[in-house]
């Protein structure tokens, strides 16, 4: 009966958490360049059963083999759906979409995906799909939490006033039509080594220093829209089913867990005074 009621639990457990990621995708639905989480759910490992002391045990294994017992459900990881999300022109000169082209296979059969380069207050790389810059008192490009937007030379890029010109290469031109820096893309070829940290960042797990640029690549693909940007790719009317799914499932396991409590109950208040 207490493996029922820890399964039960733990089912309650993993819909709370689906629905608290559901919940975050729903709010951030009109978050520029927002990608929506996905949950992995995953039972935790099987019991095998077994009969003692039985006449048909199996020799050497000390009883007959019953069958499984599964012990409950777990939320396994949370992973970024990279999917390109849809344009919306804004007429904001600071706000710039990326539009991903063709892109290499890769030996993992998951998509990769295109980055903006940003730099955070302590110098570290990160990494973004929100183009809604904005342009900082020493007229830096920076990100709306005011994060330089790195170059391909790794420095942030200086455009003075909002009179400048990004080309679909990434080029951006002041407003005297000097060129003065290119906008740097970074290519990942597994998305899943990047890692929230909020405020649309993403921070590099894996080998290196971080993301090698896409610039020169000639297997990559891309174009930079300006006065664009890239809405999230959350898709409101699935999440909603989504979230009344795991309410739902919740509630299922919270009878479950109901019933078993009513039953211990009756066990120990009533079988346990007849005797």
């Amino acid at each position: 009966m207490l493996r029922g009621m820890y399964g039960a639990a733990a089912g309650m457990i993993a819909q709370q958490q689906r629905q608290e990621m559901l919940t975050n995708n729903l709010a951030n639905a009109n978050t520029p360049g927002y990608k929506a989480d996905q949950a992995a759910l995953r039972a935790f490992p099987n019991m095998l059963l077994k009969a003692m002391g039985t006449a048909d045990a199996v020799p050497g294994r000390g009883g007959s083999y019953i069958g499984e017992l599964t012990t409950g459900v777990y939320l396994q990881e949370r992973m970024p759906n990279f999917r390109q999300g849809d344009l919306q022109e804004t007429g904001n000169s600071t706000d710039i979409a990326l539009l991903q082209g063709v892109l290499p296979q890769t030996e993992s059969g998951r998509p990769g995906a295109l980055f903006y380069t940003v730099q955070n207050e302590n110098g570290d790389l990160r990494y973004t799909r929100n183009g809604n810059f904005t342009i900082d008192g020493q007229g830096f490009l920076t990100t709306a939490q005011g994060h330089y937007v790195l170059s391909t030379e790794g420095q942030p890029i200086r455009v003075d006033n909002e009179d400048f010109r990004v080309a679909e290469n990434g080029t951006v031109t002041n407003a005297e039509g000097q060129a003065v820096a290119e906008l740097n893309v970074a290519y990942a070829e597994d998305p899943m080594l990047l890692v929230k940290e909020g405020n649309g960042l993403l921070r590099f797990e894996g080998e290196g220093d971080g993301l090698p640029t896409a610039i020169g690549n000639g297997d990559i693909s891309y174009q930079l829209q300006q006065r664009f940007i890239e809405r999230s790719n959350v898709d409101a009317a699935h999440t909603m089913t989504e979230m009344m799914s795991a309410y739902r499932s919740f509630e299922a396991n919270q009878r479950i867990l109901q019933a078993y409590d009513q039953s211990m109950d009756k066990a120990v208040n009533e079988i346990g005074r007849i005797g």
